[in-house]
């Protein structure tokens, strides 16, 4: 047999060991140095002098008082001995019980090997411990202002999951396991996703969650039959077929959160609302929200409310022959439904007969950790930035919700892509998570301004919409509220706030599980739970109290509320069989416009 010429690879080379190296190391020179020359200051909306101002003002408050900081430090040694007397003891083959654990929803650590091999287990319990110290540290500072003290309280947090063992190789047992078997390929691909990722995004990193490619919009994904019947600059408004011989004669309208696109109540028929909701016998509308670029920046919070809701109830009539309807409104698009039905009580007009808020926030006085991003100060530099293009890009409050469930949305994305070197698993909520949309600067402005900063809907006449004082008190509609228990974009203690504004009737419903699976869940899923309490109390805590619990989905006892103030059964109606004419198949074209331009 020849011999093997000595500039041939060894057998026990790997594909990877030397032309792919090279053409990777080639690739991430060319590719940092133009992200790099494209990054744009910020992480989401925050602004980052205002974080650096804030942990200034914090080590100003702690240096006040070096006796409680000392006591921290012991505190943090003591329960260092502890582990390290606990880890000898197993290294010498006894038993001990753990000095912490990780709660039982923290995914990080669910391989075996954080609890069975002593070594990670004690760098697991030893992050963990000093997680807890820094955490309990900036929250026991005295004298900061309740804005502050929560800027540093959630960037300590940020900061801490950043550090965690699990997203760092040499200290994760499952990479380094996957690095052994495959002799280092996983690193090669995981840096080729992270090439990727940077390839394709303009400035900020966009880490890839799910197969871009494996969902398309009316084939696999958004594929509830419908048309789309009217339209203007910025919405499309979408009817859906029936499913029953006879439906409802008050139409139902859907208004989403105009800050991702409506799909996410219609994934696919599995978890779709909108499909349940038809085959319920309901007629059902959906406004689709435009994706604004340059041409739509000066669109103000009044023309979302005048061009959305009042736009598709004038829309629903001419469509159905049908003046009544009732209405549900999902996170901003709840906001925007209090907003209309308080201009139209202002008006007079009662056209909306039932009101349904999922997971929405009227009383924004405690925004929960969306707060943290949200002062004057902030805002003014936000504005600097939107003014530029004259809108908001979907990613940058995309990157602004995933912080807010970093360890999830993440940095769990950061193991499994560029450390595993996995592709992320296809996953329609996770596609849908990924099709952001932008705002116009002048509406988020007016948004974030008059709601997060300054709370002017709760009072009345504190906000002036369309040339209508608005006072929500006045608001007879009654009023189904759906919000879920574990929910970080609107926590239900804040929107339990809500049952006492309201002047109509009010039923408060409270799910299990968050924003979006707490609401999306289906009755054949028979997952989660739900509490109920025919009264509403002054305070959530008394409410929660009075609840009981039943096993399964929310929808069933929705349905029950809704169908009642839904009028009597008509013969099902088709879209572009009333005075408004089918334009093209749902899902429509504004929901098809990229993320990004």
């Amino acid at each position: 047999m020849a011999e093997q010429s000595s500039n041939q690879p060894e057998a026990s080379e790997t594909p990877t060991d030397r032309g792919d190296m090279a053409a990777v190391a080639a690739r991430s020179q060319r590719i940092i140095a133009d992200f790099m020359s494209r990054q744009q200051g910020g992480a989401g909306m925050a602004d980052p002098s205002k974080i650096g101002d804030a942990f200034q003002e914090m080590m100003r408050q702690m240096m006040a008082d070096p006796g409680k900081m000392m006591a921290a430090q012991v505190n943090l040694w003591q329960d260092h001995m502890a582990l390290w007397q606990s880890t000898t003891q197993r290294m010498m083959g006894g038993q001990s019980e753990p000095v912490i654990e990780p709660a039982k929803d923290d995914r990080r650590f669910k391989d075996a090997e954080w609890d069975d091999n002593f070594l990670f287990d004690y760098i697991k319990q030893s992050y963990l411990l000093t997680a807890r110290w820094m955490q309990t540290t900036v929250s026991d500072v005295d004298g900061l202002d309740d804005k502050t003290a929560k800027k540093v309280e959630f960037y300590t947090r940020q900061f801490a999951d950043s550090m965690a063992p699990s997203n760092f190789a040499m200290t994760n047992p499952e990479v380094l396991r996957e690095t052994i078997d495959s002799r280092g390929e996983n690193l090669v691909r995981g840096l080729n996703n992270l090439l990727d990722d940077m390839d394709n995004s303009d400035g900020q990193l966009r880490i890839k969650m799910t197969d871009p490619d494996a969902f398309t919009l009316g084939e696999n994904i958004a594929i509830t039959p419908g048309q789309v019947v009217y339209q203007n600059d910025l919405i499309q408004l979408l009817q859906y077929a029936p499913a029953t011989e006879k439906t409802h004669s008050r139409p139902l309208l859907i208004v989403p959160p105009w800050i991702n696109k409506y799909y996410i109540l219609d994934l696919q028929p599995k978890n779709s609302f909108i499909q349940w909701a038809v085959e319920q016998g309901y007629t059902v509308f959906v406004i689709s929200w435009a994706n604004p670029d340059t041409a739509l920046a000066a669109k103000t919070f009044d023309d979302y409310l005048l061009d959305g809701p009042m736009a598709a109830l004038d829309a629903i009539e001419l469509a159905t022959g049908e003046p009544e309807i009732t209405a549900v409104g999902y996170c901003l698009g709840g906001t925007l439904l209090a907003c209309t039905l308080g201009y139209m009580a202002a008006k007079g007009d009662t056209r909306i007969k039932a009101a349904t808020y999922f997971a929405s926030m009227i009383d924004f006085s405690e925004p929960g950790d969306l707060g943290v991003f949200v002062d004057e100060d902030q805002l003014e530099a936000l504005e600097e930035r939107m003014s530029e293009k004259g809108y908001l890009e979907g990613s940058d409050m995309a990157n602004t919700f995933n912080m807010l469930r970093a360890n999830d949305l993440i940095w769990a994305f950061v193991v499994n892509n560029y450390l595993l070197g996995k592709e992320p698993f296809p996953f329609d909520l996770l596609y849908w998570n990924s099709d952001s949309t932008r705002m116009p600067a002048a509406m988020h402005s007016f948004y974030l301004r008059k709601m997060y900063i300054e709370n002017k809907l709760i009072e009345p006449g504190g906000l002036t919409l369309a040339g209508q004082a608005i006072d929500i008190s006045k608001i007879e509609t009654p009023s189904y509220i759906l919000s879920t228990r574990d929910d970080h974009i609107a926590p239900w203690t804040s929107t339990y706030a809500a049952t006492q504004l309201y002047g109509g009737t009010v039923r408060f419903v409270l799910a299990a599980s968050g924003h979006i699976a707490g609401v999306i869940n289906h009755p054949d899923a028979k997952k989660y739970a739900h509490w109920k309490n025919p009264k509403c109390p002054a305070t959530s805590e008394a409410w929660l109290d009075g609840a009981t619990e039943e096993a399964g989905s929310w929808w069933q006892d929705w349905d029950k509320w809704n169908a009642k103030k839904s009028g009597k059964k008509v013969p099902a109606r088709t879209p572009g069989d009333g005075k408004l004419k089918a334009l093209e198949p749902a899902p429509g074209a504004y929901a098809k416009t990229p993320a990004e331009e």
